[in-house]
């Protein structure tokens, strides 16, 4: 699976407080988490965002509370896939368990720019920021990682596992 967008830049420690701030945890409908997803950490976020972009932040991104709505708002608003040296281990497993893909690269992470157009091949973990032209790499996801993202989550593999 390739992925291409634009990418989004944050920094260090983005937490799910900021990610989708606590007076929306009122619900779980991803449509409505979406629109505040990065609000108060960014603003124009949900007005810019657009399908298949991509978030680079800092190290230990998703740090915080344990809530599932934050990998849910970020899927929802457009985002394709995350990449940054380290996730809070819990936001790690929340957003696959969401099928949202996330990728350690801290090289990655540092030299890619806000905006710049970034393609990820969840396959072989191959960064590529088309924008400078430099390539990185990623520990890529084992194939039962890869099928749960492919099944946006894990609720879709036991449902696709049930189907038969």
């Amino acid at each position: 699976m390739s992925i291409t967008g634009k990418a989004f830049k944050y920094g260090a420690n983005v937490d799910t407080d900021v990610i989708i701030p606590a007076r929306y945890l009122n619900t779980s409908e991803p449509a409505e988490l979406a629109k505040h997803c990065m609000e108060d950490l960014d603003a124009g976020f949900v007005r810019q965002v657009q399908p298949g972009d991509i978030i680079v932040a800092g190290p230990n991104f998703g740090c915080g509370s344990s809530r599932e709505h934050a990998p849910v708002a970020i899927k929802a608003s457009g985002i394709s896939c995350v990449i940054a040296p380290s996730f809070a281990r819990i936001f790690f497993r929340n957003a696959i368990n969401m099928g949202l893909p996330i990728l350690e690269c801290g090289e990655a992470a540092e030299a890619i720019a806000a905006g710049d157009t970034v393609s990820v091949d969840l396959a072989t973990g191959r960064i590529e920021d088309q924008t400078s032209g430099r390539v990185f790499q990623a520990q890529p996801f084992p194939p039962f990682i890869r099928q749960i993202i492919a099944s946006d989550g894990l609720m879709g593999t036991l449902k696709k596992t049930q189907d038969g």
